[in-house]
């Protein structure tokens, strides 16, 4: 059954609150080793915005997808077909990132949306592990409009569109704008490392994010 307009716009207010909550709570900034910011605080985060039940809980409009945990991710341009876990937060409040004994593995950061929910979702991967391409290795190879799919738990796929390329300084890695956007559509960015390797430190010194956004929901 369809939504009126009204009540449409009254759950996507209250959904754009939570997410407003959320990213006040993000601007200290990405802390995780390969796939983040590096040197960045720890992340202040509460509950993940689509767990709670009531309005913003339920499906908005007729492209969004009630929260189910991703568990693969497909994207044919850059032959990417890889198996997804959950990251938290580390025990110092930094962002936990995928295992580098499992470079074929990528991992969503559960304290935000899931793929297909109201807001920005994020996954992160490795570019390599252990002198070894890995999930993300040719992120930076997407273009406007390639395809990424996801399918989650419940055996549904939100398949999104690639809309930009962003590499930033690790230092100056863009928190608010990848973790707690206030935006009204569901989005999906990956994130890995990118630039230039830094012998030293033993981390690169940049990141490269793509921002993507629903065009289609597939029920499981």
């Amino acid at each position: 059954m369809k939504s009126s307009p009204e009540l449409r716009r009254n759950r996507q207010a209250a959904g754009r609150h939570a997410l407003g909550v959320a990213a006040a709570a993000l601007l200290a900034g990405l802390a995780s080793a390969a796939c983040g910011a590096d040197g960045g605080e720890p992340v202040r985060t509460p509950a993940a915005a689509g767990s709670s039940s009531g309005p913003a809980a339920e499906r908005l409009t007729g492209d969004l997808m009630h929260r189910s945990p991703p568990v693969s991710l497909r994207i044919s341009r850059i032959g990417v077909s890889a198996p997804v876990s959950r990251l938290g937060l580390r025990p110092d409040g930094k962002v936990e990132e995928p295992p580098l004994d499992r470079p074929n593995l990528a991992g969503w950061y559960e304290k935000g949306p899931a793929p297909g929910e109201l807001g920005p979702s994020v996954i992160l991967g490795h570019v390599d592990a252990h002198r070894k391409a890995a999930v993300f290795y040719r992120l930076k190879d997407l273009r406007r409009g390639d395809r990424i799919e996801v399918t989650r738990k419940d055996g549904s796929v939100a398949t999104f569109s690639v809309q930009r390329l962003e590499k930033v300084a690790k230092s100056r890695f863009p928190t608010e704008r990848v973790y707690g956007e206030d935006i009204d559509y569901s989005s999906l960015r990956l994130v890995t490392c990118g630039g230039s390797f830094n012998s030293q430190t033993r981390h690169y010194t940049d990141n490269v994010i793509a921002y993507s956004r629903l065009i289609s929901a597939t029920p499981g």
